[in-house]
């Protein structure tokens, strides 16, 4: 064990602002990690109501119109380019504000040191310094709804020429705001990462070899290693963009630079942020599949090597996204087959969970009810992801709405299906108290049935020809028909939005009245559940020894039903191997 791990175990009780604020306990950090990606979904939110409300109704004043300056309104609606800021600022937000500070910030905060038998992260420091400095990211970005001509504008993939330099749009610093904004939120990331795989192959209980791991750990550690090999040509295309905006230099400007550039930059770490963003979700639902099916996880060692793999070849798809950028023709077909072939080790995973619920005892509590929405729903969004990644095809489905349907259909089921299912499995860890389960139920189906209501419409749109990113359809005499169905995925956004409030009550009621959890209400095998609920500072009163597997369910031989990791051998186990 490190000095600093050693020292964090006997460490006194800290006052309120080193305790809950400039706290570097890793709990303390997954909260605050997790407080912040909640407010920023409630922004994220809000952004996507009032464009749905703009695409259905587009002669209609919005109902938010009124709370907005008064240059957001244009002739009794919203202003396009106020509409282009939406665009922008919600997919930002909804994907660098809300699900790596969920998916990464908190959970892997939260989990990892509590599961691989730590005290605290290998950094602890380092590890408040990078929560503190997404936080300011957080504020920089939301700054820029309130400079002059507003928010960003160009689109979440920022391209150029349109944000090249700031003399095509006027005097616009959204832009610039976006760009320090994502370049913070980077560092902030690159120090968590750092911390996240140190703290894995460092800080491991005795016994814990790292195919005793958890697969959440795993999932969260080559999370983490994807990020932190991928983020640098993007944090250095950011600084060659701002250069460009505010120091006339020319990497992307077209008569001088190349816009392309910014594509490759973009989407090199785009296309394995994607992974980022899925496999802590991933990771989550195979620790509910086995807890409450009461059998192992089928096929976990396939599921590491499958998972492997698929972030190698993570790093070799990126320009399925620019089939109709102008690149050479000929790149397309390699792309198309890498793009395809990374569906493989996905569909592994995929099958692994429905084998493990095979023939299980099955409990359809909260965190089951998620894990499943997740199998089913991301199952819509990797099929679909084969339509995009043939280079014949994407050329007609390229910037319709089947690819929005597509993208939310692959990001929807990792970040919100797999963060509820984490969020009600580990809340009690968390909080130390049980939510309610008839609330917990009641949140699953409004959401899982809004959540198709929204988006299955948006593949006819798509196959209808329906462009993205246009602020009126009905501009344009052949979308004109399909307009029902854009009012109809509007009144489901609402709806979808509205289902989130049973959780916000049962998330605020349940710190103060919920039933008190104890140590490992599932009965689960992994390590968090033998420290108390909320684990005190230090985690651990002893420092576990590992002597099994996370997954040791059902057993034979075993005198109950799950085995705990930390648990030592019992006679009947001895004489059994």
């Amino acid at each position: 064990m490190s000095d600093v791990a050693a020292a964090a175990v006997h460490e006194p009780a800290l006052g309120f602002w080193r305790g809950y604020v400039f706290s570097v306990d890793h709990k303390t950090i997954g909260k605050q990690y997790l407080a912040m990606a909640m407010v920023m979904a409630l922004l994220g939110g809000a952004t996507a109501y009032v464009m749905r409300w703009q695409l259905a109704w587009p002669d209609t004043a919005v109902p938010l119109a009124g709370w907005l300056p008064e240059q957001m309104a244009y002739q009794g609606i919203i202003d396009p380019a106020f509409y282009n800021q939406l665009v922008t600022m919600h997919g930002t937000i909804m994907i660098f504000f809300v699900a790596m500070p969920l998916l990464l910030g908190a959970f892997g905060n939260f989990l990892v040191p509590l599961m691989v038998g730590a005290p605290d992260m290998a950094f602890p420091r380092l590890n408040m310094l990078s929560f503190w400095t997404f936080f300011v990211a957080s504020v920089v970005l939301l700054t820029s709804f309130v400079v002059p001509a507003g928010a960003a504008s160009g689109g979440w993939t920022m391209y150029p020429p349109l944000s090249a330099r700031a003399s095509y749009t006027g005097v616009e610093w959204g832009i610039n705001l976006w760009l320090i904004a994502v370049a913070l939120e980077f560092a902030s990331f690159l120090m968590g990462g750092i911390n996240l795989v140190v703290t894995t192959i460092n800080l491991r209980a005795p016994g814990l070899s790292f195919f005793r791991l958890p697969l959440m750990v795993w999932m969260e550690l080559i999370a983490a290693i994807l990020f932190l090999l991928s983020v640098g040509p993007l944090i250095a295309g950011v600084l060659m963009l701002f250069l460009d905006r505010v120091a006339g230099a020319s990497f992307f400007v077209p008569q001088e630079g190349d816009p392309l550039l910014w594509q490759h930059l973009f989407w090199f770490f785009g296309h394995p942020e994607v992974y980022v963003l899925l496999l802590p979700g991933v990771g989550a639902v195979l620790e509910i599949l086995p807890v409450f099916s009461r059998k192992p996880v089928f096929g976990y060692r396939p599921i590491v090597w499958s998972t492997i793999v698929a972030g190698v070849l993570s790093f070799v798809v990126w320009a399925h996204h620019m089939f109709i950028s102008g690149i050479d023709p000929r790149l397309a077909s390699p792309f198309s087959v890498t793009t395809i072939l990374i569906s493989v080790p996905f569909a592994i995973i995929l099958f692994a969970m429905i084998a493990t619920l095979w023939r299980g005892a099955i409990s359809f509590a909260t965190p089951m009810l998620w894990a499943i929405g997740f199998i089913a729903t991301f199952l819509i969004g990797g099929l679909t992801g084969i339509y995009v990644g043939a280079a014949a095809l994407d050329i007609y489905f390229h910037d319709t709405y089947f690819v929005v349907a597509h993208f939310h259909y692959a990001l929807f089921p990792s970040v919100i299906f797999g963060g509820f299912a984490g969020l009600y499995f580990w809340y009690p860890k968390m909080f130390g108290r049980m939510l309610s389960e008839r609330l917990g139920q009641l949140h699953f189906w409004l959401t899982f049935v809004t959540f198709n209501a929204v988006f299955l419409p948006m593949f006819a749109l798509g196959f209808g020809g329906h462009m993205r990113r246009i602020a009126d359809p009905t501009a344009y005499t052949f979308l004109q028909p399909l307009m029902p169905l854009h009012r109809a995925a509007t009144w489901a956004t609402i709806a979808l939005l509205l289902s989130q409030l049973p959780f916000l009550v049962n998330f605020l009621v349940s710190l103060r009245r919920g039933p008190i959890a104890g140590a490992n209400p599932w009965r689960a095998a992994t390590l968090e559940w033998s420290a108390a609920s909320p684990p005190p500072h230090g985690n651990f009163a002893v420092l576990p020894t590992v002597y099994r597997g996370p997954y040791e369910y059902s057993a034979p031989g075993a005198p109950d039903d799950v085995c705990p990791q930390d648990a030592p051998p019992s006679t009947r186990e001895v004489r059994a191997s």
